[in-house]
């Protein structure tokens, strides 16, 4: 099968949405900014701590996504290597269960550790399947189709994300602690399988216009970020992606505000939880009509001002409506940014510095899931209204160098 047939094909865009779907009902039982907090704050109660364990979920991917960069701008083929890494997600994501199910309330440190170790292996490998993955979908769709499929992928990931909060709900009520937690694991390793198998079977097109790796890692780096220098479009392209999330400064702290002022139940955890996975899946539908159309940059903005606005809520008004009107708008806002950066990083980046151009936003943009630590930080000489500032404080500045680029 020639190269251009295996563009825009049907059975890949479903797979797409398939892998997201699966992997959105695997990962929501770990949502950073509801659930985690709740089961590192049952074996630890510092709210630095919270932080750390909220930037290990993602954080632990800043560290390789340019030595993956490095190898990865030489292949022909990344499924190979990207199948390698979907197994790694998988047995972290289970074994963090087992951990819980083996030491649970017995030895709390060993379990903050065994959590601690399996989200940094999630995480990490996630460094290196980032650069191939986003290089496949760069060969298999074309510029405005992935708008669409990615769109499509971010809808039904929001509805298995309400599946899976409706579900940790109930496990939550249901089982006592720390038990509930290990199943909620487990179960949601096994449902993430399905999502990996449907991306890994799909067939991908080699790269026609492959770059000589440089002779040495250090040589790589020296050139990337020469590149990264000379282009405006990039450099403020990827400062405001990195002050995008700012948001982690507050986020997984609200659901911990909200615990002082309102009973937090099993059932509202997942309701909340429900309803911001809903605001993501709602408005995906908005989100594909504006990238289909080739304006990106216009979710950028509304995006960062819902999540403006929700931090503004959440210092003026405490009650289970607001705070339900809260996780709606972070919902969409993180689905807003995660598919116009991630397609706009694609459009503007050559094809055979793709690799490269992904590396460099992601690294430089991941030193923003460090942000919950700082959040952390902050609360525990001062209260949640400053951390809600001064998130909003540094959103605003990445809506200035959205202007310069």
């Amino acid at each position: 099968m020639s190269q251009t047939s295996l563009v825009d094909q049907k059975s890949s865009h479903i797979k797409n949405v398939l892998h997201g779907f699966f992997l959105s009902v695997g990962t929501t039982v770990a949502e950073p900014s509801t659930i985690l907090p709740l089961i590192i704050s049952y074996f630890s109660g510092s709210s630095v701590i919270v932080g750390i364990f909220a930037s290990l979920l993602k954080g632990g991917a800043i560290f390789v996504q340019m030595v993956a960069a490095f190898y990865a701008q030489s292949y022909r083929y990344m499924m190979p290597y990207l199948r390698l890494v979907f197994l790694a997600r998988f047995l972290s994501w289970f074994g963090i269960g087992l951990v819980i199910a083996i030491y649970g309330d017995s030895n709390h440190h060993i379990t903050l550790w065994g959590i601690g170790i399996g989200l940094f292996i999630f995480s990490f490998s996630a460094g290196f399947g980032a650069i191939y993955f986003k290089d496949i979908q760069g060969k298999i769709f074309s510029n405005k189709f992935r708008g669409k499929s990615m769109a499509y992928r971010q809808f039904f990931s929001g509805l298995g994300a309400i599946l899976s909060g409706t579900t940790a709900g109930w496990f939550l009520s249901e089982f006592e602690a720390p038990h509930s937690f290990a199943y909620l694991f487990m179960a949601s390793a096994l449902i993430m399988g399905f999502g990996l198998v449907a991306f890994g079977t799909i067939e991908e097109p080699p790269k026609e216009n492959i770059k000589e790796r440089e002779g040495s890692f250090f040589q790589f780096l020296k050139d990337s970020f020469i590149y990264f220098h000379k282009s405006t479009t990039l450099k403020n392209q990827v400062l405001a992606y990195l002050f995008s999330y700012a948001h982690l400064i507050a986020l997984p702290f609200i659901i911990l505000d909200a615990k002082e002022h309102i009973e937090l139940s099993g059932y509202v955890i997942g309701l909340l939880l429900s309803v911001q996975m809903a605001g993501g899946m709602l408005s995906n539908i908005l989100w594909g009509k504006i990238s289909s159309a080739g304006e990106d940059l216009k979710i950028v903005y509304i995006s960062f001002g819902m999540f403006i606005l929700s931090f503004l809520l959440a210092i003026f008004f405490h009650n289970i409506y607001i705070y339900t009107l809260i996780f709606f708008l972070i919902g969409a806002s993180i689905d807003g940014l995660r598919l116009a950066f991630g397609n706009l990083i694609l459009i503007i980046a050559p094809d055979d510095k793709r690799p490269v151009y992904v590396a460099l936003q992601a690294n430089i943009s991941s030193i923003g899931l460090f942000f919950p630590i700082l959040g952390g930080a902050i609360l525990s000489v001062s209260n949640y209204t400053t951390i809600y500032i001064v998130a909003i404080v540094m959103l605003i500045v990445g809506l200035l160098y959205i202007k310069r680029g």
